[in-house]
């Protein structure tokens, strides 16, 4: 169950990862690949992820965006053992 807290921090952190060009319609080079963003960012799993298509095949899939993009302060902290 996620709680509101989480929520907004997840709704506030895709916002600012597409004010970095993770939007859908833009062309973005990540992982040694070109892809086309299909979608706007949104929580995937243990991350964030978008939606893309690759200039190379042609294939649409679900792309989870490296711990890099996600801005300082905003990240998950980690889980305690």
């Amino acid at each position: 169950m996620i709680s509101s807290l989480g929520s907004s921090l997840s709704a506030e952190l895709c916002a600012q990862i597409k004010r970095f060009g993770y939007a859908a319609s833009q062309k973005i080079r990540i992982y040694g690949e070109e892809f086309e963003v299909l979608s706007d960012p949104f929580p995937n799993d243990d991350g964030i992820a978008i939606e893309v298509r690759s200039k190379k095949t042609a294939l649409a899939r679900t792309l989870q965006l490296p711990a890099t993009i996600i801005p300082r302060g905003m990240q998950r902290p980690a889980r305690s053992a």
